[in-house]
């Protein structure tokens, strides 16, 4: 299974990483402990005249590797301070600081979560009662369809009526291959499985028919039951087509019944009641339905009809049905990628659009937004012209300007940012702009999106990427083969909007799998930029959806050339900075990395790996300060300290000794004026002290009282936390006689200096 570990002492995550080919750039062995091995496979030094330049450039790339997760690094401390500090994300179906919708994320799904999905579930006929007994009959279905037609709330009643109400379902990767999945022995008797958004076997003769028998068949031996969901698309595999039922969403009338009559009741006039069934009637998404029920019973009628009329799409559709002129239309484009920029900024950008659309038009193109006897004068006059004072005919009530404070240095200092009235105005403007423009709007506009890939700065790329994201929704195919096909192999600046827009794809629950499909066709023998890209995007939310999958992957990419290998171990430890107040995540992700040791033999190539991914969890620094993250990990994660302990003692005992030992030093400065942590640093010292013989930790002793003399740890503070380590089992023997290990850390003298050298 994707993820079937549970949190216990032992390292139990399974791990498979794929196998690096004869020509895959894989790097022979280094010696144990080494901190940086020398480049090797795609990314090799080698000899003679051709070789100079291949030495010059990898600095390069290193030093751009460097400059792109630095860039990652500040989006991802904006998201961490807007989802765990002030929360500000409307608009966004689910991230970082809410929980994706049952069944996406793989992992046991538990019957509460069922019961909140399936709260006002209403079976649509008659495809209900046909993958039901197909299910019943084969113990595998795929329910095909449109998206946002409940085909994922489908999966998970599907299960339940077979299974019964209390069943605890399990979620898999959509990601995972049947064939593996039938070859697997993981399949539990009486589970009921789920693969939401299927993406596994992109090739049409990846998996064959007898190979979904084979998986039925194992599956009603052992009582269990498998739903996927999936694109329309997938009814023309062969091997999967006699599963497929097509799915469609439920009567909106028959569900919003249901709603109201599990809601509080709300009475209504008759007029009120036949205009809401009418706009109920009309209805295609049943998460649409569901809103207005709740809205009328939590607000009142007015604002279910508010919810229905959906006041903010009829305003942007009212607008494009004027067809605005290219001086009103090109603004409006640029800023459905470029929302809450600086205006001065958005400004220059939006003068580069009407560039490439002038220059699109000379070359014989048809201009964007009016009939071609008006192209000549399209975008002529503008010096004269009061353009900000414009935004208040332009798009009346779509809008606004705000002064907000910039990042960085510009923190104290707030400037002028054009913004939508709704965050939904952004989706609905790029819906209009791909429903009803074509070639001669898009080409420039895919140009000028190029161009800020490479050339913006990061603000203004991580606009571009959310509204490519956006883009998405409508436009798959196009984003991934004129966007992110060309960005992933680009300079750093397009690699890191690339990998931003993957991240920002799993806002939306049908796109999440299509992200991580695309990651993983980046790391099949695609070069070493696009193993970088992939690595880059395995940061942030699709990191956290998918963890399994992307801990794997990145296991995977360290196996490969010294460049790829350095970018996936920064990844790793980035994931683990953005966990945030995630407990979980973060320590799934120490669990992991204790079990890629664990399942590593002593003095492979393997283990030199998996202690330099260690060392570098252990000297890692917080998100957005530079204190050390392990010790906020010991503070806030109470079930971190035995893994820490695990992890300190496997490095300490390689040739990184002095550097964990640093690393265990600044993080006991760090702690050393808390005293809620005395209990964390005591269960940090029993784990180690349990994974050491008697030798190793009178030599932990031995070296941390020598570490601890070092001016910049010389505190006393950081020495009483020392001790209560150190003496943290006080039934172990002492390690010399007479004396106990706590008495080998002394407390040094005050210092006039606390944490420097003395003066």
């Amino acid at each position: 299974m994707t993820d079937g570990a549970h949190p216990d002492d032992g390292p139990a995550v399974p791990l498979v990483p794929p196998v690096p080919g004869p020509d895959d750039d894989a790097e022979p062995s280094a010696p144990e402990g080494a901190g940086e091995a020398p480049p090797a496979g795609d990314e090799a030094s080698g000899t003679g005249p051709e070789a100079a330049p291949e030495r010059r450039r990898e600095p390069d790339e290193r030093e751009e590797d460097d400059r792109g997760y630095n860039d990652l690094r500040r989006v991802h401390q904006l998201v961490n301070n807007n989802f765990y500090g002030v929360v500000d994300a409307a608009g966004a179906a689910f991230g970082l600081g809410a929980a994706p919708p049952a069944g996406l994320a793989p992992g046991t799904v538990e019957p509460e979560e069922s019961d909140r999905a399936l709260r006002f579930y209403v079976p649509p006929r008659p495809c209900f009662g046909e993958a039901l007994a197909r299910l019943r009959e084969h113990a595998v279905v795929v329910l095909t369809g449109e998206d946002n037609c409940g085909r994922s709330a489908g999966a998970l009643a599907l299960l339940r009526e077979v299974l019964g109400d209390g069943a605890r379902l399990r979620s898999l990767s959509p990601a995972n291959s049947l064939a593996e999945l039938a070859a697997s022995r993981d399949l539990k008797p009486g589970q009921g499985y789920v693969i939401l958004d299927y993406v596994g076997e992109r090739n049409v003769e990846a998996v064959q028919a007898w190979e979904i028998g084979r998986l039925s068949g194992e599956l009603r031996r052992k009582g269990s039951y498998l739903v996927m969901t999936a694109g329309g698309a997938v009814h023309r595999r062969l091997a999967l087509r006699d599963h497929c039922v097509p799915w469609h969403a439920p009567d909106p009338l028959e569900l919003f019944e249901r709603c109201r009559n599990a809601l509080p009741h709300t009475d209504l006039a008759p007029e009120t009641e036949r205009e809401l069934r009418e706009r109920v009637g009309g209805q295609r998404r049943p998460a649409d339905v569901v809103a207005a029920a709740c809205a009328l019973s939590r607000e009142g009628p007015d604002k279910a009809l508010d919810t229905l009329r959906d006041r903010c799409r009829e305003l942007v559709r009212e607008l494009f049905r004027k067809q605005p002129p290219a001086h009103d239309l090109l603004p409006l484009a640029a800023l459905a990628f470029l929302e809450g920029i600086p205006e001065r900024t958005f400004e220059k950008e939006c003068a580069a659009l009407a560039a490439h659309v002038r220059d699109w038009e000379r070359g014989g193109g048809t201009p964007a937004g009016e009939p071609d006897d008006e192209a000549g004068t399209a975008l002529r006059g503008t010096v004269a012209q009061q353009s900000r004072a414009r935004w208040k005919d332009r798009a009346v009530g779509l809008v606004t300007t705000e002064y907000r404070a910039g990042p960085g240095r510009d923190a104290g200092r707030s400037e002028r940012r054009l913004v939508f009235t709704d965050p939904r105005v952004r989706e609905f403007v790029i819906a209009e702009l791909h429903d009803l423009y074509g070639y001669e709007l898009w080409y420039p506009l895919r140009q000028w999106l190029g161009d800020l890939a490479l050339l913006g700065d990061l603000d203004a790329r991580t606009e571009v990427a959310r509204g490519v994201a956006l883009l998405a929704r409508h436009a798959l195919v196009e984003v991934d083969e004129n966007m992110l096909t060309v960005w992933s192999e680009g300079l750093t600046n397009q690699r890191v909007t690339a990998a931003l827009t993957l991240q920002f794809m799993c806002d939306v629950e049908h796109l999440a799998s299509e992200a991580f499909g695309i990651v993983l066709s980046w790391t099949d023998n695609s070069g070493p930029n696009r193993a970088v890209t992939a690595a880059m995007a395995l940061t942030g939310r699709l990191g956290s959806l998918y963890r399994l999958d992307a801990l794997k992957l990145l296991w995977f990419l360290m196996q490969r050339g010294e460049r790829i290998a350095v970018s996936a171990h920064r990844s790793l430890v980035l994931l683990l900075q953005s966990a945030g107040q995630d407990a979980d995540r973060a320590v799934f992700i120490l669990r992991y990395v204790r079990t890629v040791i664990a399942r590593s033999a002593p003095g492979s190539r393997e283990r030199s790996i998996a202690l330099r991914t260690a060392l570098q969890v252990l000297e890692a620094i917080e998100l957005d300060t530079p204190d050390p993250l392990a010790a906020a990990l010991l503070r806030t994660v109470p079930d971190s300290a035995r893994h820490l302990g695990s992890l300190w003692a496997d490095v300490l005992h390689s040739g990184n000794r002095s550097r964990a030992v640093s690393a265990l030093c600044r993080t006991l400065v760090r702690l050393r004026d808390d005293p809620s942590v005395t209990g964390a640093v005591r269960d940090l010292g029993e784990a180690m002290r349990d994974a050491m013989s008697g030798r190793q930790w009178d030599a932990l002793c031995h070296h941390l009282s020598i570490a601890l003399r070092h001016p910049d740890y010389a505190i006393p503070g950081a020495a009483r936390l020392a001790r209560v380590l150190i003496g943290s089992l006080r039934g172990r023997p002492p390690a010399v006689r007479g004396r106990s290990p706590a008495s080998l850390i002394s407390t040094p003298p005050p210092t006039s200096v606390q944490g420097g050298r003395s003066k």
